[in-house]
């Protein structure tokens, strides 16, 4: 199974076994998976002292029919020792949107802008640290 699937697939909540629908229709940031597979600023997991370092800030602008988003998450990169890998855009229904992927030898800071074209909704924004694991952010558009 490929990455992104298995991240949808994740955070919908289906699994090889039954799963409750309240699990399914749940939002990700209420999902018991935050604080486990992701992180979420409500459910940090592990990582509680590393919420305002990993947590991707997005900022929504919308001009006419288009929309951009840029994400920036709060964190040093030092070289492969430890940074962000990179900043991932699904969807309201976790279907893959856009991704943008650093090189910590060369990007001075997680930094990504996404042209989202005249799509409205909910999005859900993943940051991946190299050491920290996942965590997700959610926005409307």
């Amino acid at each position: 199974m490929d990455r992104r699937n298995f991240i949808r697939f994740g955070f919908a909540g289906i699994g090889t076994t039954m799963v409750a629908p309240r699990i399914v229709l749940a939002s990700a940031a209420e999902s018991p998976m935050a604080g486990g597979v992701y992180h979420t600023e409500d459910a940090p997991g592990r990582w509680s002292k590393k919420v305002l370092s990993h947590l991707p800030n997005i900022e929504v602008e919308k001009q006419q029919q288009a929309a951009t988003v840029r994400v920036l998450t709060r964190h040093t990169m030092e070289e492969y020792d430890h940074y962000i890998v990179k900043h991932i855009v699904l969807d309201k229904d976790f279907g893959f949107v856009a991704e943008n992927m650093f090189n910590p030898l060369q990007d001075k800071e997680p930094l990504s802008e996404f042209a989202l074209g005249d799509y409205s909704g909910r999005i859900h924004v993943l940051s991946v640290c190299n050491q920290h694991d996942t965590w997700l952010n959610i926005a409307e558009v």
